[in-house]
């Protein structure tokens, strides 16, 4: 068994702990203040840092296959979308008749005259189903496409390639009326999630928590898997997958086990962000959202799990602000951000703060006044024994 020692140093819990802190100081100061207070946060921060959560959740995901096991995926958004959708359809499904046509199958169906709801819909009343297919959906497409594009050893760009072809296949899957998706709409108009209005203060405060809970359980547990035996075969496989075959290892279960791991807690991500931003549409499948889930472990430093969750926010908390202050230039910043960490932070935020306290750490060799003045005395003598020939 993993002791807590061996995840981190008492330093790291510290931090972690301080930083839990600050996440549930959110629901706290909502909770105690009252609404015209200083400290009272505006209504739409919370869904907004919940969503924030949500992301930093992916971010822990991605950098658990990119960062410890070498295998650059463009292709997540489809684990997030998946998990999002399964929890749109139970939200659809417990509108019931309470929906714009007062019928028991979606408003989307009855628009696009559909007789009865499809057979893949069937289950999605139970909160309990619902949840399972959050986890095995992703799960089982990541398992099956992971396990023929690592048997067949696809690695490097050409993985990337294929995972952001996946991508996109889905996205035009997904925009098609006759799929029983919403189309190009997607599904909306949620109205509770297991009898608790969604407009209601107190729910957006328990989907805060939850992704808060979600997003520290799936960081322990990526912890948990790369400080593990396991963990530093999969460090093995990603820096010399040669070397390990040779040592008699076959890379394709640790591979598919860390690809499997990632697409689950996408697929739980997923199934959080969408009862807190009221859609899911097929716009989640673009392949720039992949991309962007990429930067958001390059800025904040591969292989270390933290440097995700620190990307996701900044980057999205620019995206908010920019998006708003100067819409124009949003996509010219992201760029010119991950272009600049390419160029001078290869290891991201985290590994420049790792360099700076190193360099504090390490003490400067110390010589006193002596010591440099009887080297200087000494060094005509040592280049006249050495390099001028003695006379005779």
């Amino acid at each position: 068994m993993k002791t807590l020692s061996s995840l981190h140093t008492r330093k790291q819990w510290l931090g972690l702990l301080a930083v839990t802190l600050v996440v549930m100081l959110v629901p706290l100061l909502q909770w105690t203040t009252p609404p015209g207070s200083s400290l009272h946060l505006p209504e739409h921060w919370v869904p907004l840092l919940g969503k924030f959560l949500c992301f930093a959740l992916v971010a822990v995901a991605m950098d658990l296959v990119w960062g410890y096991t070498g295998v650059l995926s463009l292709g997540h958004a489809v684990f997030f979308a998946l998990g999002g959708y399964a929890m749109g359809m139970y939200l659809m499904r417990s509108i019931g008749k309470e929906g714009v046509y007062r019928s028991e199958l979606p408003d989307f169906m009855v628009f696009l005259d559909w007789k009865e709801l499809p057979w893949y819909w069937h289950g999605f009343d139970s909160f309990p189903f619902a949840m399972a297919m959050v986890v095995l959906v992703p799960g089982l497409l990541a398992l099956l496409f992971g396990f023929f594009a690592f048997r067949s050893r696809i690695r490097g760009v050409y993985f990337s390639i294929i995972t952001q072809a996946l991508t996109y296949a889905l996205m035009l899957l997904m925009f098609r009326n006759d799929t029983g998706f919403g189309g190009n709409n997607g599904l909306t108009d949620f109205k509770r999630l297991l009898g608790y209005p969604l407009a209601d203060p107190g729910t957006k405060l328990s989907l805060y928590v939850a992704s808060a809970i979600a997003l520290l359980f799936g960081y322990l547990a990526c912890r948990f898997v790369v400080m593990s035996k396991l963990g530093r075969v999969l460090l093995a496989v990603r820096d010399a997958e040669g070397r390990v075959m040779f040592s008699g290892y076959n890379p394709l279960p640790y591979k598919l086990f860390a690809w499997t791991m990632s697409a689950v807690l996408c697929g739980i991500a997923g199934a959080l962000y969408v009862p807190q931003v009221g859609i899911i549409n097929p716009s989640e499948l673009a392949p720039a959202n992949s991309i962007e889930i990429a930067i958001w472990v390059a800025v904040g430093g591969r292989s270390t799990l933290a440097g995700g969750v620190i990307g996701a926010f900044l980057v999205n908390g620019m995206k908010s602000y920019l998006t708003v202050a100067y819409p124009d230039l949003w996509l010219f910043a992201l760029g010119a951000v991950f272009i600049l960490v390419t160029l001078f932070l290869p290891e991201g935020i985290v590994g420049l703060v790792r360099m700076r306290s190193t360099a504090k750490e390490k003490p400067a060799p110390e010589e006193s006044s002596e010591s440099i003045a009887d080297a200087a005395a000494a060094a005509p003598e040592t280049l006249n024994e050495k390099n001028v020939p003695s006379e005779a």
